[in-house]
């Protein structure tokens, strides 16, 4: 705001200097979309795999995304969104408290209103709710008639008693709506353990179901909740449609629209691997084009019946074949926000003595790009000798003669070497096929592209409505190209100096007066990009001795 000048003397005017810095966003947040024995239906955010284990269950025989869960933080992951995929056969463990004195009024005459009962649930749909036990109790502070405590807890059962596994204990509940202490709004904002109340009664209290269990609890007091059905899981009766979901009413994969602000680069559905049918390629094609509207990529998982090759002869036909059924068919135009690793890892299962277990690389390999990003940068391939494979082994080790087949197909190999163990030796696209001349061949070459379009997108939102003039268009110039050469400074381009490694241009070529009539203001960026030494050629000459002459 100008200065208005009143009286002599000197005068300060703060002049805004038009920096609105971008900043970079993630690079691998993964994405896992699959069955789970418990946990939030949709997507939920996750950092470390104890959080995971709590709210989701941990490992099981029956989710392939648990085991890629467990990959994917012990290979260097972070950040993942889990989508917790059920069917309508799934349904949530229940106990139904009974009252003898409900209804509003004067002592709560039974039958004044209401069913004389509340029902309590499980946070979530699952076997797992059937393991939850209710009790309550009117041991209340101050005696207040009105006024009730509940507890929840886990068990399971142990030597003809129950092993309390979690406990939850909620104090001085009323069923009155206006109360703080309304039970259904203190379980919904408080409770892991339990997701819903259902109140009929009107008032009141439900009955004890013993005199102090909190206090002196005793497995009598409590009230098993009964009625938790897993529904189908992806070897049994889910489908590519329920893992796919509907992208109207958000369930499936499309819960992760849900997520906003918040993005995900790297989609894991490990699951598909064990459909039936085409379930497989049903997923992959849905994926791979809602990765490349989301400006994340899709690590495609080979299918599980891989696992059923007896020689390396029968696995080199079986990755041919589909790679010509499957792969080439993803290929294009959304291949490039996509890539697949043969072949199958294999990792040992805590739930089975830890004997091997076949999984697909998806959750390993998002793990080894969140780490190879964290150490080197997304225009680092997350491929090499330092881009070792934590916990796992392979189905099969390929020559390098079958490796060199299947590179040129864009089919990235995991190979063992002495010393440095198991490691990605491919950084492909599905576009990285010598026959499809791609410009996004590379996976660096793509991530970083896919990282400065996400960055600049969430950076330059200030732009929309801002007056589009010359001014501007240096405003954008400034912040734009402060940005690009921090990434220069960071060795993220080809090019030895900023004019060779990127391009920032927003000016009266870029917008002409037609576009700002129509409201457009455009901005070309372009960039060098850093392609990964895939072939290291080294010449040896023999020199010969000199003759003296």
């Amino acid at each position: 705001m100008a200065v208005a000048p009143t009286y002599p003397g000197l005068y300060v005017e703060e002049i805004p200097s038009g920096v609105h810095p971008i900043t970079g966003v993630a690079t691998s947040n993964g994405a896992f979309v699959d069955f789970f024995p418990r946990g939030p239906v949709g997507a939920t955010r996750v950092t470390s795999w104890s959080q995971f284990e709590r709210e989701f269950g941990g490992l099981d025989s029956r989710s392939e995304a648990s085991y890629a869960m467990a990959q994917f933080f012990l290979n260097g992951g972070s950040v993942a969104f889990v989508v917790r995929v059920t069917t309508s056969t799934a349904q949530t463990a229940s106990a139904v408290m009974a009252a003898a004195q409900y209804g509003y009024g004067p002592g709560y005459s039974a039958g004044y209103g209401g069913s004389g009962n509340i029902t309590v649930s499980a946070a979530s749909p699952g076997d797992w709710g059937n393991d939850l036990q209710v009790a309550i109790d009117h041991n209340v502070k101050g005696g207040d008639p009105t006024l009730f405590n509940l507890v929840v807890r886990e068990v399971e059962p142990l030597a003809g008693k129950f092993k309390v596994l979690r406990q939850e204990v909620f104090r001085n509940l009323s069923l009155n709506k206006s109360s703080s202490r309304y039970v259904v709004d203190v379980i919904k904002q408080s409770s892991e353990l339990l997701g819903d109340v259902q109140d009929s009664m009107l008032g009141g209290v439900p009955d004890p179901t013993g005199p102090d269990v909190i206090n002196n609890p005793d497995d009598s007091n409590f009230r098993p909740m009964k009625g938790g059905k897993d529904g189908g899981d992806p070897s049994n009766s889910m489908t590519a449609n329920d893992l796919l979901g509907d992208p109207k009413s958000l369930t499936g994969m499309y819960a992760l629209e849900s997520i906003a602000p918040d993005i995900f680069n790297i989609l894991c559905v490990p699951a598909a691997a064990v459909l039936a049918g085409n379930g497989l390629q049903t997923v992959a094609t849905t994926a791979t084009e809602y990765c490349l509207g989301k400006r994340a990529m899709f690590i495609l998982d080979l299918p599980a019946s891989f696992d059923d090759a007896t020689s390396y002869d029968v696995q080199l036909k079986q990755i041919s074949d589909f790679t010509a059924n499957v792969v080439d068919g993803l290929r294009s135009p959304a291949g490039q926000n996509s890539a697949v690793y043969f072949p199958r890892l294999s990792i040992p299962d805590p739930l089975n003595e830890n004997r091997p277990r076949s999984v697909g690389a998806s959750g390993t390999l998002a793990g080894t790009w969140a780490r190879i990003d964290g150490q080197r940068g997304v225009w680092k391939a997350p491929a090499g000798t330092e881009a070792g494979l934590a916990g796992a082994r392979l189905a099969v080790n390929l020559k390098d003669l079958d490796n060199g087949t299947l590179n040129q197909l864009g089919v990235n190999v995991l190979r063992s070497f002495p010393v440095f163990g198991t490691v990605s030796w491919g950084g492909r696209t599905l576009m990285g096929a010598d026959q499809e001349a791609s410009e996004w061949k590379y996976l660096p070459v793509r991530r970083t592209a896919l990282y400065i379009e996400e960055s600049l997108v969430e950076g330059l939102k200030w732009v929309v409505f801002e007056p589009n003039a010359a001014p501007l268009w240096a405003q954008i110039r400034l912040n734009v190209g402060a940005f690009m050469h921090d990434l220069f400074r960071k060795g993220a381009f080809a090019g030895l100096t900023p004019q060779q490694a990127y391009l920032v241009k927003c000016d009266g070529d870029t917008t002409t007066q037609t576009d700002v009539d129509k409201g457009i203001v455009n901005i070309l960026v372009g960039f060098a990009p850093l392609k990964p030494a895939e072939f290291v050629i080294i010449q040896i000459q023999q020199l010969a001795g000199q003759i003296q002459t």
